[in-house]
This record gives structure tokens, sequence and C-alpha cells, in this order.
């Protein structure tokens, strides 16, 4: 399943940027909840005051 999630944290970004590029899965943390997953894209918004960007995950299923 994909996802996308919207973070403000910058240290959040970076790290989904490295796991993008190293094709490695990811634990974010966004809103409370933790999503692991497969890291797809990760797009800066520099639209509003506050820079944010979009990150798209394929989640991991979990496991039992």
């Amino acid at each position: 399943m994909t996802q996308t999630l919207e973070t403000t944290d910058v240290k959040e970004a970076r790290r989904s940027r490295i796991a993008q590029f190293s094709g490695r899965a990811a634990t974010l943390k966004v809103g409370g909840s933790s999503i692991t997953g497969i890291v797809r894209a990760v797009k800066e918004d520099k639209s509003g005051e506050i820079p944010r960007w979009i990150v798209t995950v394929i989640e991991k299923p979990q496991r039992a």
C-alpha cells in the first residue's frame, strides 16, 4: 500500500532522502504514528512560510 506523508521536520526529511537513495526500509514518525516501508519520493514544498516535505512510502506489511 502506498502512503503519502507530510512533515515539517528537517531531520525526518533528511532521513527519508537517505533511505530513498540507499533503497533501505525506513520507519517514519509523523503525527504520532509510525510507518515502515520503502521511500519512493521526497518532494520539498516551499509554497508556505514553513518548508514542508511530501514523502511517498510503500508500506511493508506488519509481521504477525
